[in-house]
């Protein structure tokens, strides 16, 4: 079919979009590849349609009439066809509302010199005639062309003025291949086509195509999904459809990962009957917790909304109970679990598998968000450390700490005394200020690609203003305008009111002291809320193997069997201790023997054949602790590391528990040159990393009170 056909056949109502595919989502990116590789003639892809007299419900306003007779759905390429209509025509096609284009890919313009593709930049394409709007060359009968090549000075290159313009239009000609599913196809039939052609690929998510095949049994629900969203969006809270489909799946199913559960239509009634309370109750509810306690005013403030699905699935059980709300210590416990799961980062990876074992907490257990706190804490350490705020930019996690600790003291804006806490009007809307502008800065050697770059950019260089306030401060000099602001709003955005730290030649001063300030301030905050109580629920290993190595948790396949040459090797014994010795120089740590780099278990049978005769677990454990006593001390392997054995899949791992040392302790490391030398080691992400020996003395002076 000729994309000018696809055109006129959506104009016409004869080319259709069924209920069941998913909203528009290209980016700008794919729409500028798609016309690249149609102007250059390069393949594009293919459509896959149906037709039939028995249609879903479609998208738009149309509704079936059976003097239709059969139509053509478009079951794979809505995207591409969608970004060919905007471009082409400059509308938003029939089957769309223009709130549910969320990403207007209009607006791509050519250089009809060299057919470069580009969207607006007034740099480039100001002043300068060559660059026109694709749409306007679609739609433009030719004028102009005219009025390029009638110019003098565009007369040496009308060759090229002429092919990039001829194979613009060209496009309308271009042969979109088709691939058609029969007539005699049902809607089953169909959804399950469309769902294998694009299960394959990276096209849609676990959630999307679980969404098709709720639509196939209702109808009604994408649209019904939709209308809450658009709702919620007015609220502040823009969530995506899949997020929708993941707190079904969590609710029905206590589940993160098994989407195809709600495939059948078996789910029907239950959906529809879940759905509604969601709707009607408890999506609201835990919306307006979020808002009014933890001072949550927008989704763009958190880094994951995937964290109100525990609190969710948590309330849907309390409501089916009959009770409708949440005690003052529930709340609490919440707020901090909430918190912890931000800064924390509880769902950046490994989402669907860490929503199962949340929501079966939640649905489970009496006190669920004490047990879904230790499993953060199992992960890394509660407790916010100054070196965590060094060179982090607002994007970080604990900026957005620090704004709902700002808001939760009625902090103001500097300049206006505006509450931060729900701003009204765009002029009124909050913006990151630098304290100390960057212009400034810059001169003195923060640039981007300076070595301070990233302390410029710290967001301990950073105030809440409104936007009208910030755009009145402009570049003034930190000591002159922090010297305007009233003492008590400096204190409520944590900002230290020393006069010599506002002075530019103090700033990197400011900052070690604002770190101080923030970290004491925001660890008394979460506090504030509930401590955690104690908890019989143990963290399964097999849990903490699907985690993932981290900062606190290290896997090694052997202690000391070389699986490659198939020998004994001391060199692997030393990479244990080294990783013992880096725990035990930062928070603490776990270490799993028999477990491979990327989880899969090994076993300790290499390691207990390396041992003779004494094949057992017994013997490694003492050939284990003897390595920690010899390279260490006797104090440090018994006070400070618990070993434990565990059985997976019939093959037994080592779990090696190291606790923080009361001083820094060193090991006899040799290098790649095979020298021995005396090093201490921290843990830096999820690697053990040697501290610089001019770094020794003031990490010890920071961590163990200068004990070396």
């Amino acid at each position: 079919m000729k994309i000018s056909e696809i055109i006129s056949s959506i104009n016409n109502n004869q080319l259709f979009v069924p209920v069941f595919q998913r909203e528009y989502v290209w980016k700008r990116e794919n729409v500028k590849s798609l016309f690249d590789s149609l102007i250059k003639g390069y393949p594009f892809g293919t459509m896959l349609t149906w037709s039939t007299n028995n249609p879903p419900k479609m998208k738009g306003d149309i509704e079936y009439d059976s003097k239709m007779g059969a139509i053509k759905l478009i079951l794979d390429g809505q995207q591409r066809i969608t970004s060919l209509y905007l471009i082409i025509t400059g509308k938003i096609p029939p089957y769309y509302e223009d709130k549910e284009i969320t990403n207007d890919t209009r607006g791509l313009f050519v250089n009809l010199e060299n057919g470069e593709l580009q969207y607006y930049k007034k740099t480039i394409m100001e002043n300068n005639p060559l660059w026109v709007e694709l749409t306007e060359v679609f739609q433009d009968n030719n004028k102009i062309l005219m009025n390029l090549l009638n110019k003098d000075e565009f007369k040496p290159i009308s060759e090229k003025i002429l092919e990039s313009h001829g194979k613009i239009k060209g496009i309308l000609q271009t042969n979109f291949v088709e691939q058609v599913i029969p007539i005699e196809a049902n809607i089953r039939e169909a959804i399950d086509i469309f769902y294998t052609v694009n299960s394959g690929g990276i096209t849609l998510t676990d959630a999307e195509l679980a969404l098709a095949q709720i639509s196939g049994y209702w109808e009604e629900a994408r649209d019904l999904f939709k209308e809450k969203i658009f709702d919620l969006a007015e609220k502040g809270f823009p969530f995506k459809l899949d997020f929708i489909v993941y707190t079904l799946l969590a609710v029905m199913y206590q589940s993160g990962d098994e989407m195809k559960k709600l495939h059948s239509a078996d789910n029907k009634e239950k959906i529809k009957s879940t759905w509604e309370i969601l709707n009607k109750y408890v999506l609201d509810y835990v919306i307006n917790i979020l808002r009014n306690r933890a001072f949550v005013d927008h989704l763009k403030e958190i880094n994951s909304p995937y964290a109100l699905i525990p609190i969710i699935v948590y309330y849907f059980k309390k409501f089916e109970n009959g009770d409708k709300k949440f005690s003052e210590k529930e709340i609490n416990k919440i707020i901090r679990w909430f918190y912890y799961s931000q800064i924390r980062n509880r769902y950046i990876s490994q989402l669907p598998q860490k929503l199962t074992k949340d929501s079966k907490i939640a649905w489970e257990s009496d006190n669920p968000f004490d047990e879904l706190l230790l499993l953060i804490e199992e992960e890394r350490s509660l407790k916010i450390t100054e070196n965590e705020f060094e060179g982090r930019n607002v994007s970080h996690p604990l900026f957005k700490l620090c704004i709902f600790y700002f808001k939760s003291r009625n902090a103001v804006c500097l300049t206006t005394n505006v509450p931060i806490h729900q701003t009204m009007g765009k002029m009124y809307q909050l913006e990151e200020d630098h304290i100390f502008p960057y212009s400034a800065l810059k001169k003195l050697g923060y640039g981007m690609g300076d070595q301070n770059y990233r302390l410029a950019q710290e967001f301990t260089n950073r105030a809440l203003l409104t936007k009208f306030a910030n755009r009145d401060k402009s570049a003034k000099a930190a000591e002159k305008y922090l010297s305007t602001i009233d003492k008590k709003a400096l204190d409520l955005q944590s900002i230290p009111t020393n006069t010599e730290l506002w002075k530019i030649d103090n700033f990197q001063s400011f900052l070690v002291e604002r770190r101080k300030i923030l970290t004491q301030q925001l660890n008394e905050f979460l506090d504030s809320f509930s401590k955690t109580e104690k908890t019989t629920s143990a963290i399964s290993i097999d849990t903490l193997i699907d985690k993932g190595e981290s900062d606190q948790l290290e896997f090694k396949s052997t202690f000391r069997w070389n699986l490659e040459k198939h020998q004994s090797d001391r060199v692997l014994e030393g990479a244990i201790l080294k990783t013992i010795a880096a725990f035990a120089n930062s928070d603490g740590g776990t270490l799993l023997i028999g477990v491979a780099n990327n989880g899969d278990i090994v076993g300790l049978e290499h390691d207990y054949k390396s041992f003779g005769k004494a094949q057992d677990k017994d013997a490694f454990e003492l050939t284990l602790r003897n390595s920690i006593k010899n390279n260490f001390d006797m104090t440090f392997a018994s006070r400070f590391i618990d070993i434990a054995f565990h059985l997976i899949d019939e093959k037994e791992i080592c779990k090696v528990d190291i606790r923080k040392s009361d001083k820094l302790i060193f090991i006899d490391h040799i290098d790649k040159n095979g020298k021995k030398n005396k090093e201490a080691f921290i843990r830096i992400g999820n690697a053990s990393k040697a501290i610089d020996p001019e770094e020794i003395i003031k990490y010890s002076k920071e961590n163990f009170n200068d004990k070396i």
